[in-house]
């Protein structure tokens, strides 16, 4: 769909590039689907009635002239001449020719090479030729422009607001109506909190904006010992926000990122065994995950569905052996007991057998969401029928695949897209609460 992004500007497909595509065109993998569907756009542009291929497409399918660009095809050969420490037959070496030729061509007009390919860049570079990146598949320019879901607010918050601040009693919650300079700054379902020596202390999430003011809702404190879920208490502010998405029902998508440590996995687990064994609120559990490894693959590996994803599991292994310390009163045959019945409830589900399914009454958790892409992470969001709770979580900072970063992970394009949208919930989790070891080389290695 890149050819429909550039707007005013005039686009030229070398020739080379249609015999590219050409060589991906076979098989079943995403780059031969995708190559067969970029060809039957270019069919479709060229069989458009009155198309003439020397003069090029117009790309606006509305037909105003100046709206869009025009997609030019490269009809006769160029002459350039390249650096001869080039191998000419190289389709990308082709390429730069190309760009170097039609830069003579066209004195007048700025000619620029767009690519993913960094290589290429450098090589346009290194030859003078005017090159950029493709820039519309990044979600965001910065990860460090990513939503976090929380907002400090300013230290003479009560001084400046406390006179205009509404507040009421609502069963366990006190609600705040404030509006001022921050008000702006907020959106739907973000945390934000006030902590300040000698001034009381304010946790409390958006529950709406009306106009110039917001309406906050205080928390349930999972800090609490008689708030534990499933015997698990928050250990830190961002978890208790967390933990508060987590529990509501009112939330359907929830997404948490994380460094390593953080109790992304641990807290949606006990989470969801409380609202799947206790509250009755949904069946049973789903996991899955991208199954991307960090090293050398091993190989195929043998079973059914559930014992193929089960090396990918050990994540979900680990916490349930935290989660399954019942207490010792029960005995051996009690713990063996709930063990049986806690993994009776969760099923493990490959990624690749997704399209088609609707979950209905399901707590579904995608766990390593950063190695997902943004159509990868569409599907998955798609399968929620009624009743369905989609837990996304990962680390920005761990991608595996190599055709991702942080701009353009589906994680990053999920969290920026759902923002302020009253029935979604993100949350940054900043502290590692797993040992003094795993904080210690998150932060020096």
């Amino acid at each position: 769909m890149s050819l429909f992004r550039f707007e005013e500007h005039d686009i030229y497909l070398p020739m080379i590039v249609l015999e590219e595509l050409d060589g991906h065109k076979k098989g079943m993998t995403e780059v031969a689907r995708n190559a067969r569907q970029t060809s039957r756009t270019l069919d479709a542009l060229a069989g458009a009635p009155g198309a003439d291929i020397t003069a090029g497409f117009q790309l606006d399918s509305t037909g105003q002239r100046d709206a869009r660009g025009k997609l030019l095809f490269q009809t006769q050969p160029l002459d350039y001449s390249l650096p001869t420490s080039l191998p000419q037959g190289k389709a990308d070496n082709q390429i730069l020719g190309v760009v170097e030729a039609l830069r003579k061509q066209h004195p007048a007009r700025e000619v620029v090479l767009v690519s993913k390919d960094i290589n290429m860049r450098v090589k346009a570079r290194a030859l003078g030729l005017a090159t950029d990146d493709y820039q519309n598949d990044k979600t965001l320019e910065d990860g460090d422009l990513l939503y976090a879901g929380s907002l400090a607010l300013p230290t003479d918050f009560w001084a400046t607001h406390g006179q205009t601040v509404e507040s009421w009693q609502q069963g366990q919650h006190t609600f705040y109506k404030v509006d001022g300079p921050t008000v702006p700054n907020m959106m739907v379902n973000q945390f934000v909190y006030f902590e300040s020596p000698g001034e009381p202390s304010l946790y409390a999430r958006v529950s709406e904006i009306r106009g110039s003011s917001a309406v906050l809702k205080t928390l349930r404190d999972f800090n609490h010992l008689k708030n534990a879920v499933w015997g698990v208490t928050t250990r830190n502010r961002e978890q208790n926000f967390a933990m508060n998405l987590l529990m509501d029902p009112e939330v359907d998508f929830v997404t948490l990122t994380g460094t390593a440590g953080t109790g992304k996995t641990l807290m949606a687990l006990a989470a969801g065994l409380t609202q799947v064994l206790d509250d009755r609120r949904y069946t049973e559990i789903i996991v899955t995950r991208a199954t991307v490894s960090v090293g050398e693959d091993i190989g195929f590996l043998p079973g059914t569905e559930e014992e193929k994803m089960g090396p990918w599991m050990g994540a979900l292994d680990d916490n349930l052996e935290v989660l399954g310390k019942t207490d010792t009163s029960a005995g051996e045959w009690g713990r063996a007991a709930t063990n049986e019945l806690i993994r009776s409830r969760i099923k493990i589900k490959s990624m690749n057998f997704m399209r088609g399914r609707t979950f209905l009454n399901k707590y579904v958790i995608i766990d390593e969401a950063q190695n997902l892409t943004p159509k990868q992470m569409k599907t998955l969001i798609t399968r929620a029928g009624p009743g369905t709770k989609i837990i996304c979580m990962g680390n920005l900072a761990q991608i595996d695949t190599p055709y991702l970063t942080e701009g353009s992970s589906g994680l990053t394009f999920a969290v920026d897209r759902f923002k302020g949208w009253p029935h979604s919930g993100h949350i940054t989790l900043a502290r590692g609460e797993r040992s003094r070891l795993a904080d210690f080389a998150s932060e020096v290695l």
